[in-house]
């Protein structure tokens, strides 16, 4: 005899709304649900397996048999299982056990909605109460939507919570502990926004979080839901958004995730030359299928409504959009217009835009999408995708491959330092150098640089410089801020001890003052994603391997002036022609003794003059330090 009982959730109108792909909190209604249903506690289940001849609720209560706690199907087609088991609550393990109507495979899966799993390496999910967290940062929610704006500064530290900091027997911190050291830390580095890597469960630790089988589920180990709501609630008193990354792209085979869920091909597309990713190993969701995109949807609505969080950086979007993404040729199938694009994750990536920014005000969707895909950043009632923001590859590749030249050899390569602002405003770009540029070979951001130590770090706070003054907004992953030598090792802590060290701690100092910088000048953000907040003073002195230009915001008074000597060269009484009367100042010097430079600084008042030059009014000459960026400000 069955001990489940009858019992919905469900509404027609849900049912409806689940088999258009248009429900988008479908985590209200699908998983494990602790209700008291005729006075008696317990838990409601429902899962979505349309294949399926039988599912079963199964855990230690019934020795992982299924035996007695069968659930029901629904009548109305939408493959949806579901029913009431008494005096099953909160703590309790379980997984279902789905008998495919088809094939007779039998899998047994963690829920696709539940709210915690089992410390990998152990796969079952666990019921959850509904949380009783009193979120404290209604200040921060009630003026997000001016912080968190695409006209603010947005200087974001990226970070794998597993590595970031580790203590004893080289364990992680869990999201308690990183809410006291880590929301310390950010603060006092004058960051405007962290970003997490990957914290949905995710069985294997090589993959950083990429391999995701819990969806809506914090990593347990890293604590409760519970838990990072107060990481997140710690972050926003303080004054700081959080991002996280979503990968709505892939999933991993494991035996207990989304992957042939139900026997059949459930969540991904059948035909491998369109669900399987060769590069990752993984499945490719079918976006094809209406309730799968509702599914996805629903994912990123519960983490931006139950999390608080502020923005999603939207991963491997590229893989998404095209057809033949990292395949051979024949081992792809065009779409019905003989093209390479996937128009139905474009049409998902539209939806899932439109969803967002239609809910939640101030929050903000980071593509990271590598190719020239047209209006990634654009409105959707312009026909864009609708991102808030997408990843600049092209800065990042050209910039870090300029860096990497000896100085001497910069002149022949000016174009190559030059050629961003080209197109850095046919979007809204965020520069990155994030965790994929300092692993895997290709060196730590210090030992890419070129030249002695003292150079290494001229050189490092001068690319860093130039990012925080180019348009657009700003990503640095974690152990840059202090110019990490080893590469990242995701199976241990930063290296924190360099900070003993004179270059690396003054380093330190440099990032936090240069986020200062950036925070207090308007002419660096207002403006950020428009023509008219920069202008050209000299792009092409290749000789001198020199660059300068003005940085706008809405008032003329906070133009700046910004030059940068990429040479090991003092150049003195630099001329530059200048766009407004009056004298200037140096409010920024990357080359400052106090940032382990040489100290080559200009007089506290630089005097212009009115001799004509660079097509502009005035002119003023300078000291140009080795190596360096510097700022130059009306007085």
């Amino acid at each position: 005899m069955s001990l489940v009982q009858p019992y919905s959730l469900f509404t027609d109108f849900d049912i409806s709304l689940f088999k258009n792909g248009s429900h988008y909190n479908l985590f209200d209604k699908f998983g494990a649900h602790v209700i008291e249903l005729d006075g008696v506690k317990g838990t409601y289940f429902s899962v979505w397996a349309p294949s399926a001849k039988a599912v079963s609720v199964i855990g230690d209560f019934n020795y992982w048999t299924g035996e007695g706690h069968q659930l029901q199907v629904r009548w109305d087609s939408s493959g949806i299982w579901e029913g009431f088991i008494p005096e099953l609550g909160d703590g309790v393990l379980y997984k279902y056990k789905i008998e495919s109507n088809n094939t007779g495979i039998v899998t047994e899966k963690a829920d696709p909605y539940g709210r915690l799993c089992e410390t990998p390496p152990k796969t079952a999910s666990v019921i959850q109460e509904d949380s009783s967290y009193k979120w404290k940062d209604k200040v921060w929610m009630g003026y997000r939507k001016d912080k968190n704006g695409l006209d603010k500064p947005y200087s974001v530290y990226e970070v794998h919570l597993e590595s970031w900091k580790r203590k004893e027997e080289n364990k992680n911190l869990n999201f308690r502990e990183l809410a006291v050291d880590l929301v310390a830390y950010v603060k006092d580095m004058n960051f405007t926004h962290v970003e997490f890597m990957p914290i949905m469960e995710y069985p294997y630790s090589p993959s950083w979080g990429y391999q995701l089988t819990g969806y809506f589920a914090p990593s347990s180990r890293f604590g409760t839901p519970d838990d990072l709501k107060y990481l997140i609630d710690q972050f926003h008193q303080n004054d700081i958004g959080v991002i996280i990354d979503w990968v709505p792209s892939h999933f991993p085979e494991d035996a207990h995730g989304l992957g042939l869920f139900d026997g059949s091909h459930l969540y991904e597309y059948p035909d491998p030359k369109k669900g399987y990713h060769p590069d990752w190993k993984s499945l490719i969701f079918n976006y094809s299928r209406n309730e799968v995109k509702a599914f996805l949807i629903s994912n990123a609505i519960f983490w931006l409504q139950e999390f608080h969080v502020d923005g999603l950086r939207v991963d491997a979007v590229a893989s998404m959009l095209y057809l033949d993404y990292s395949r051979e040729e024949g081992g792809w199938e065009p779409n019905i217009y003989g093209g390479r694009e996937n128009l139905e994750a474009k049409d998902f990536l539209i939806e899932l835009n439109k969803e967002i920014y239609t809910r939640f005000d101030g929050v903000q969707t980071i593509a990271e999408e590598s190719t020239a895909f047209p209006g990634v950043t654009k409105p959707v009632e312009f026909g864009g995708l609708g991102f808030g923001m997408k990843w600049m590859m092209g800065w990042m590749n050209d910039t870090l491959e300029y860096f990497s030249k000896d100085t001497f050899f910069r002149q022949y390569h000016q174009n190559d330092i030059t050629f961003s602002l080209a197109y850095v405003f046919s979007e809204h770009f965020m520069l990155p150098l994030s965790h994929d540029e300092v692993v895997h070979g290709k060196k730590s951001l210090i030992y890419k640089m070129p030249g002695d130590d003292w150079q290494r770090f001229a050189n490092l706070r001068t690319m860093l410089g130039l990012m925080y003054l180019h348009p657009g907004t700003k990503l640095l992953f974690m152990g840059g801020e202090f110019a990490q030598t080893a590469e990242w090792n995701f199976e241990q802590s930063l290296d924190w001890h360099l900070l003993e060290f004179e270059p690396h701690h003054k380093f330190k100092h440099f990032m936090k003052e240069l986020n200062l910088l950036y925070k207090r000048e308007p002419a660096l953000y207002e403006k950020g994603f428009s023509e008219e907040g920069f202008e050209w003073i000299s792009l092409d002195d290749n000789q001198n391997s020199v660059i300068s230009f003005i940085r706008k915001g809405h008032d003329v008074q906070n133009d700046l002036i910004i030059l940068c000597n990429f040479t090991p060269q003092v150049r003195e009484d630099y001329t530059i022609g200048v766009h407004q009367n009056g004298n200037w100042e140096e409010i920024f010097n990357s080359d400052l003794g106090k940032y382990y430079g040489s100290d080559v600084k200009n007089d506290k008042k630089i005097k212009i003059n009115t001799k004509k030059y660079h097509n502009k009014k005035y002119s003023l000459n300078v000291t140009l330090p080795p190596l360096s960026v510097l700022v130059l400000k009306q007085i």
